[in-house]
């Protein structure tokens, strides 16, 4: 921290914000072990989810400002940050990788048998004895029974098969979506970006105008004497304590016309 900020002061504010999050991450996944209510495990998720998208969000500024100083520090500085940016990114994806086994095992606890079939009816035909049965009645109660299990088996199909459709239109509205929300994060990082140059260029701008309005006073000034001692010369003509100003003529009044007639 103290070697950032002995090169740039939002680079060492930057890390430090950064720090935080990986403390939080670190907490909340710990945490996290100890919640068994699975939809408080999601909504704990969900929340280190949004921590790491502001923690990728710090990496990338971090990055953008190393880039923009590069011109500015040697070698060994260099070497430094970029050390430190992949630091950050080596650390960051350890807890996206956490999240992702912690989600799997969320989504297995979940997860819910669709193939239970009607059971009603099967304590009421075990209780008829064969025994007392005809072979016509068993072989339509075979039938029936192969029936019974074919409409099951057509049931959990239809279901598997909308259950795919739903998730395959889920997921590909969510990457979409996904898509959309990194376009605007990375956006809204270029103009945030843009902001703090421009302000610094507007600081920049202001210190060169304060400049140069120190030389036209300056320069003023100097125009004010000389006018001034050109009028006292002009006044008192015979003051000899005023020395002439190279390149301007003697009054005109000491001028001696000489003229001969003819």
């Amino acid at each position: 921290m103290d070697s950032l900020s002995a090169v740039s002061e939002e680079l060492a504010e930057i890390d430090g914000q950064i720090a935080d999050i990986f403390r939080a991450l670190s907490n909340g996944f710990q945490k996290l072990d100890k919640i068994k209510d699975v939809n408080r495990q999601s909504r704990q998720l969900e929340e280190l989810t949004g921590k790491m998208r502001e923690c990728k969000r710090l990496i990338k500024e971090f990055d953008r400002e190393v880039k923009a100083m590069e011109r500015r520090t040697n070698a060994n500085t260099h070497r430094m940050l970029s050390e430190k940016k992949q630091s950050m990114v080596k650390e960051l994806n350890s807890y996206v990788a956490l999240k992702k086994r912690y989600q799997g095992n969320l989504e297995s606890n979940k997860r819910v048998d669709l193939f239970d079939g009607p059971n009603e009816g099967f304590s009421e035909d075990n209780d008829m004895l064969a025994s007392n049965m005809t072979n016509q009645q068993l072989m339509d109660k075979g039938y029936q029974m192969m029936d019974e299990t074919d409409q099951a088996i057509n049931r959990a199909k239809k279901v598997v098969q909308e259950t795919v459709d739903v998730g395959t239109e889920t997921g590909a509205t969510l990457k979409a979506q996904t898509e959309e929300m990194s376009r605007i994060v990375n956006d809204l990082d270029s103009i945030h970006f843009s902001i703090q140059k421009a302000s610094k260029l507007v600081k920049e701008i202001g210190r060169q105008v304060a400049t140069d309005k120190c030389i036209m006073a300056l320069l003023f000034l100097i125009v004010t004497g000389v006018i001034a001692i050109i009028i006292v010369k002009f006044v008192n003509p015979n003051n000899k304590e005023i020395r002439d100003i190279p390149g301007l003529a003697p009054p005109a009044m000491n001028r001696r016309l000489l003229w001969t007639p003819h």
